[in-house]
């Protein structure tokens, strides 16, 4: 009774235990679901704690019925999330210095409640036998709630370390190969080596070019007609211009930088760069298009007839994380499903996702054929006017493909987005609509490809 009050009350929107409480009072449906016995909000939210796997397994029941019925055609599986707002408020965020400050307090009151105890207990025998329970004093659990935020706090700040000791380490990779001379592919990482690598990248252009300089002079001097157009002066050769604007924009950042530093900013107002909220410690500050939102990043996958097959809620601020997870739930459901009915529908095609997912991880990775946009339809038509694409199409996300097959991925990104909206009308980017793009790139060739 209680599995089939939550799946009609998560159809109809409901999903706050004490509402569904009302409802079986006041609601027709939900009476007759739960046969007249209402039962207490506790009881359904113990329920759907305790009872996971039982949802996990019947979901996959769903899947399996729909699949025998001709539903499911995975030929085309669309990708997409939306930002859902968590039961926290996005000022109850902070700080390390904040939370060390409270936990120390803690400690140093339980200490002294626990001195106050033992000096009541060494002067009556039955001292305490009418005094409430500590672990009952404070119906908030605040304490446990902030000793949960301080531990959350200090995975994040662990995994920012490691995650910054990798980029440090990449980028020194990269200085390293631009100063011996060797092509660096991407764009220069912000920090301490960005400007040695742009100047880096000046000197080899103004070698290459020099090269082509010297080569044509000693063509000329010996007399020999040189094949094709003469090099331009050093001055104009368009690469050599590019790298000195990229030094110049390494030297504007830098002297920016150390501006920054050398302002005097007081500790109280400094903001802390990484937080964690005392609320709902696994919650994140989620940016949307209509400003920052404390809450989730739910993706979900959708196939061509708007069957959702996965789903996913994490704590990532960005789609780029959330890309393999999601087309490795979407392969592990259409593999089940295609083990039991056999069928080339239930085989994945194409994977298509919004440029929020793009990155050359998510492109390279093993697996299905995979469309994710690179840009906006009017990046994508400036790119084909100033650098039309041509030869193979590339295997990376090194260009843009400038055909029709854009449209494709914005007609089936609607059924995500669709779906998306149908379970999360309150969220405040549910209205968005999916951006026409032309410029996409695939993982592997199209077949009709010239």
């Amino acid at each position: 009774m209680l599995l089939a009050l939550l799946v009609y009350a998560y159809c109809q929107g409901v999903r706050s235990s004490r509402q569904i409480e009302r409802m079986c009072v006041t609601d027709v449906a939900f009476r007759v679901l739960c046969a007249q016995d209402g039962p207490d909000h506790a009881t359904v939210a113990r329920f759907r704690a305790e009872a996971r796997d039982v949802f996990i397994d019947l979901f996959s029941q769903v899947l399996m019925i729909a699949a025998e019925a001709g539903l499911g055609r995975f030929g085309t599986v669309a990708i997409d999330g939306t930002r859902i707002a968590a039961n926290a408020s996005i000022d109850a965020n902070h700080g390390k210095e904040w939370f060390d400050r409270h936990v120390a307090g803690l400690v140093a009151e339980s200490e002294d409640a626990d001195r106050d105890e033992d000096t009541t207990a060494a002067g009556a025998a039955d001292a305490g036998l009418d005094r409430v329970p500590a672990d009952l004093g404070d119906c908030t659990r605040r304490a446990e709630r902030i000793r949960q935020a301080a531990a959350e706090l200090g995975t994040q700040l662990r995994r920012r370390a490691r995650a910054d000791e990798d980029r440090h380490t990449a980028a020194i990779t990269r200085r390293r190969r631009s100063e011996q001379g060797q092509p660096v592919v991407g764009r220069i990482p912000n920090g301490p080596h960005r400007l040695p690598e742009a100047r880096a990248h000046l000197a080899r252009e103004i070698a290459t070019h020099q090269a082509k300089l010297d080569r044509y002079a000693a063509l000329i001097a010996a007399g020999r007609k040189p094949m094709g157009r003469p090099p331009v002066p050093m001055d104009d050769s368009t690469r050599v211009q590019q790298a000195r604007r990229v030094v110049c924009n390494a030297e504007t950042a830098e002297r920016a930088a150390a501006e920054a530093d050398s302002q005097s900013v007081t500790e109280s107002k400094r903001l802390p760069k990484v937080v964690a909220n005392t609320t709902d410690p696994q919650s994140r500050i989620m940016p949307t298009r209509k400003g920052f939102l404390q809450g989730y990043n739910a993706q979900v996958a959708v196939t061509g007839d708007q069957l959702i097959i996965a789903i996913r809620v994490g704590q990532s601020t960005n789609d780029q994380a959330c890309f393999l997870p999601m087309m490795h739930a979407a392969q592990d459901a259409a593999a089940r499903i295609h083990a039991v009915t056999g069928s080339a529908e239930h085989v994945i095609g194409t994977v298509l996702a919004d440029a929020g997912y793009s990155s050359d991880a998510n492109l390279a990775a093993a697996g299905p054929d995979r469309l994710i946009a690179l840009g906006k339809e009017r990046d994508g038509a400036r790119a084909c006017i100033d650098d039309p694409a041509e030869g193979p199409p590339p295997l990376m996300l090194a260009r843009a493909i400038p055909t029709n097959i854009g449209y494709a991925r914005q007609t089936a990104q609607r059924y995500t987005n669709d779906a998306v909206r149908r379970s999360n009308p309150a969220s405040p980017t549910s209205r968005k609509s999916s951006t026409g793009s032309r410029a996409a790139a695939w993982t592997t060739p199209p077949a009709n490809y010239t």
